[in-house]
């Protein structure tokens, strides 16, 4: 059983790719969270790991994402940080109870490997928000 522990994760930035580290946050109803702090926790971003056995006796994992974009607003001289807008992410995985370490191992490969920036399937659809015809 993993702890909750720092995890880093590596945008997509050009020329550099950058690396963020989430810190551990708390674990509420068996939902893992870390956070990427910004010193304003409204403009944290947030990743969370779940893990649950559903009652038709299979595990689900699910993983999300949210990154907010702040920005200081000033109204009468004070200034005050807000939300402009949040981006959304959530993976969701299955697991029959007699499945394999390594048929989840593939299902996990497989889906990381959908994400590359070559597969423009998923990238042009999901990152430059096109169509799929």
């Amino acid at each position: 059983m993993p702890q909750l522990q720092n995890i880093v994760l590596t945008d997509r930035s050009t020329p550099t790719p950058v690396n963020h580290t989430y810190t551990p946050r708390d674990i509420v109803g068996g939902v893992a969270e870390v956070v990427e702090s910004t010193g304003v926790p409204i403009g944290d971003n947030r990743f969370t790991v779940s893990l649950k056995e559903t009652a038709q006796g299979r595990f689900k994992g699910v993983l999300k994402g949210q990154f907010p974009i702040v920005q200081n607003q000033t109204i009468n001289g004070v200034t005050t940080p807000v939300v402009v807008r949040t981006s959304y992410c959530t993976m969701e995985f299955s697991f029959d109870k007699s499945s394999t370490e390594q048929e989840r191992k593939d299902c996990v490969g497989l889906m990381q490997s959908s994400l590359d920036p070559s597969k423009t399937l998923v990238n042009d659809s999901i990152v430059k928000l096109q169509g799929v015809y």
